[in-house]
């Protein structure tokens, strides 16, 4: 074997064995995923592709994600649990405060979660990239969000401090209005607004802050 061809087979040996000896393989692909996300966009990203960023051999990922749908699931699944964990971090810290404020804060923990991970949030609201019925996970820890944020309306409008007592419509309004906002980012139009991009986050608080005053009650 020629000595060039051996130096290549043994570092390609080498970086299979460093993967498979962790046992970190799942994890790697994901990042490798991410990776190509941030360079290239969500639509960039191929099972083939990833394998070669992660190192190994291009059949080795499909043993995890016989897919593209199923690794960009499992992006998704990470981002998810990621933002749910930035939600209860956010709402421990207004702990004892008025409802509305613990929506305030949860909505405010959205949009800063979107700014510092437009990568996840790209895989996440993109409901053609992923398989969301099929997986738990995501069903759940969505579920989970939507809950918290329901609950906390309620205890608003069990106080009578609610303009209305259509909790749902004020959960779904106030999800639409995140939504949209972080796909503002995404899609670069906040300089369209003359926001420059480390204003992000400052310019999603004041128009979430808009909402939450035109349905609560004033005191």
């Amino acid at each position: 074997m020629p000595q060039s061809r051996a130096k290549a087979t043994t570092r390609s040996r080498a970086r299979r064995r460093t993967s498979y000896h962790h046992g970190h393989l799942r994890e790697a692909l994901i990042d490798a995923a991410l990776r190509m996300i941030r360079e290239h966009g969500a639509e960039s990203v191929s099972v083939r592709e990833v394998a070669k960023r992660a190192g190994v051999s291009s059949g080795a990922p499909f043993r995890h994600f016989p897919s593209r749908t199923a690794l960009m699931t499992a992006v998704a699944e990470q981002a998810m649990s990621r933002f749910r964990a930035e939600i209860v971090r956010a709402l421990d810290e207004v702990e004892g405060a008025a409802p509305i404020d613990r929506f305030r804060a949860l909505g405010t923990a959205y949009m800063r979660w979107v700014v510092r991970n437009p990568a996840h949030f790209e895989v996440i609201s993109n409901r053609a990239l992923i398989d969301f019925d099929g997986s738990e996970s995501l069903r759940r820890d969505n579920a989970e969000i939507r809950s918290l944020m329901e609950e906390l309306l309620s205890e608003q409008r069990d106080d009578a401090r609610l303009r209305t007592d259509d909790v749902k419509t004020i959960s779904f309004a106030a999800r639409a209005l995140a939504y949209g906002l972080a796909r503002m980012y995404i899609d670069g139009h906040l300089p369209q607004w003359d926001i420059p991009a480390h204003r992000a986050e400052d310019a999603f608080k004041a128009a979430f802050d808009l909402f939450v005053e035109a349905v609560a009650r004033a005191d």
